[in-house]
């Protein structure tokens, strides 16, 4: 680092390229040494664990780690994956995945399994809930690596990765408000206020005070769930939006986003000439026949990439000081697409 003015992480990168590449040996406990193009690597080597399909015992390592996601059920986990599993590819890691489902006690039950087969450290989405999952505590106490996404505890300090939600919504703000919106709703489908709910919020009413607007508790539409749209007509964001409540939407999934779509649709609004829509994540996949989402891009497999990064970096080159931890915001980008459109205002009538 010193001699080439570079990051640690630059040297971690080159180092595990040179790993890859078979030039370097990492030997656990030992340290890392310049292989002997002659010779086979060490026995004790964790590659060759691995690909005999052994465990490693004693102050070797397992070359594992674990991943614990409520689910697998839209392309955000799904791209999050793709750059996880790039990053331990190229690091001689694998990953074993566990599912929560949403449940705290079933997010614990993996947490402890996990431990319990000798993962080396664990990536975890934690599930939406308003009291803290005591075993990502324990944890923390006992020193076990490891890196939330996401999401963060607040009030404690641990590795994290996550999109700036604070800015992707004022990216939203701003270009609707710019395209002539004023009353701007944000909608949000999880039954409880998340951290990344509650800052993607906070980043709205910022958003609006900046610009000298009022803010409208009728416009921060969240604490509800839909599921099937048969008969959304009996839900309240079904008369919302049929009542025109709003002119345009951020909404804090694309899940969601296409839903609005929907229910606009079913009440004989179009999109994006009656109202606007913006969404967290594209959901363009959802609705066949669809042209782009207007969506804040969070750049999911990067995102997924890092974290594991940062996690192979703790359990790796932990220089045993404690109190410093990885606290990475992704910068999000605001995709143009075609619902949204510009707002002309009505005259009133004389």
């Amino acid at each position: 680092m010193e001699r080439f003015g570079v990051s640690k992480i630059t040297v971690v990168n080159a180092l595990s390229g040179l790993v890859n590449e078979r030039i370097i040996t990492r030997v656990p406990g030992k340290g890392t040494f310049v292989s002997d193009p002659e010779h086979e690597i060490p026995a004790s080597s964790p590659r060759n664990a691995v690909n005999k399909g052994e465990k490693t015992i004693g102050d070797a390592r397992t070359r594992l780690i674990g991943l614990i996601l409520p689910s697998i059920y839209d392309y955000f986990t799904i791209r999050l994956i793709q750059g996880i599993q790039q990053a331990l590819n190229e690091n001689d890691y694998r990953c074993v995945i566990y599912l929560s489902e949403g449940s705290i006690e079933r997010e614990k039950e993996a947490i402890k399994t996990c431990r319990k087969i000798g993962v080396e450290g664990l990536l975890i989405f934690p599930v939406d809930e308003e009291l803290f999952n005591e075993e990502i505590l324990s944890m923390k106490f006992a020193g076990f690596p490891f890196v939330l996404i996401d999401r963060y505890l607040p009030g404690v300090e641990t590795h994290y990765i996550a999109s700036d939600g604070r800015l992707g919504v004022n990216m939203a703000v701003n270009y609707l408000w710019e395209l002539g919106h004023r009353e701007i709703a944000i909608c949000s489908d999880s039954p409880l206020q998340t951290v990344t709910v509650q800052e993607r919020i906070d980043g709205y009413m910022n958003a609006l005070k900046d610009k000298g607007s009022l803010i409208n508790p009728a416009h921060i539409v969240t604490g509800f769930e839909i599921g099937s749209l048969e008969k959304a007509e009996n839900h309240p964001l079904y008369r919302y939006i049929q009542n025109r409540m709003a002119t345009a939407y951020i909404t804090l999934n694309g899940s969601l986003g296409a839903k609005i779509y929907q229910i606009a649709r079913q009440v004989g609004l179009k999109v994006p000439e009656d109202i606007s829509i913006v969404s967290f994540d594209d959901p363009t996949s959802i609705l066949e026949g669809y042209g782009t989402f207007t969506h804040v891009k969070q750049f999911e497999r990067d995102m997924g990439y890092r974290a594991a990064f940062t996690l192979l970096e703790v359990i790796n080159y932990d220089d045993g000081q404690h109190g410093k931890y990885f606290k990475t915001l992704v910068e999000p980008e605001l995709v143009i697409g075609e619902t949204t459109g510009i707002h002309a205002p009505v005259s009133p009538r004389v």
